[in-house]
């Protein structure tokens, strides 16, 4: 294993559980919320265990080894069909939700929550960051919208007017540019035409 792929994981590791802790700031208690950050832990903690665990050999017949060794490539198996970090970001997403949080907590946990994904991404698939440089400009429109919708929800809300028209036809239009910049990736041309 590489300098890097370990930097990646430990990366990966590290920006789940930060996203646990930003989103319990400030706690709450009642049964959801724990039940939320139970989740989220679980989540993280399974995640990251099948990060650390991701290159241990599983061979492809197990009958005739013993009990304990099929127990714990059974084990192994289930911990890599499990979509852990998928289910922490839900959890973690409800763990936001159930407190009242100011937009700019909540948009800084939007970013965490993706780089999260794509350090988890990086580290299962063992490539290099580089390889995310074709996304750059859809990053960079993702980025634009959650800072425009955390700007939007740190404005008070008086009442429709010229502001809010405005912030709108801003959204609007950053909404269509991400949609030209994805367009591309997700609907590529034929190679005949």
């Amino acid at each position: 294993m590489t300098r890097r792929s370990v930097a990646i994981r430990a990366a990966a590791v590290l920006l789940g559980a930060g996203s646990v802790v930003w989103a319990t700031a400030p706690p709450v208690h009642h049964g959801p919320a724990s039940l939320a950050l139970v989740l989220a832990i679980c989540g993280v903690a399974g995640g990251a265990l099948r990060l650390i665990l991701a290159g241990v050999p599983v061979p492809e017949d197990s009958f005739l080894l013993r009990p304990p060794l099929r127990a714990w490539l059974g084990f192994l198996q289930t911990l890599r069909r499990v979509p852990w970090e998928e289910g922490a970001v839900f959890a973690i997403v409800w763990l936001e939700a159930l407190h009242k949080s100011r937009p700019w907590h909540t948009a800084v946990l939007g970013a965490a929550l993706i780089a999260y994904l794509l350090a988890t991404h990086l580290a299962e698939s063992g490539a290099s960051p580089a390889v995310l440089r074709p996304q750059v400009r859809v990053l960079a429109v993702g980025a634009g919208l959650l800072a425009l919708g955390a700007g939007a929800g740190m404005l008070p809300a008086t009442g429709p007017g010229a502001g809010s028209a405005l912030l709108r036809l801003v959204a609007a239009g950053a909404l269509i540019a991400a949609a030209g910049l994805v367009l591309p990736y997700v609907a590529p041309r034929d190679p005949g035409d």
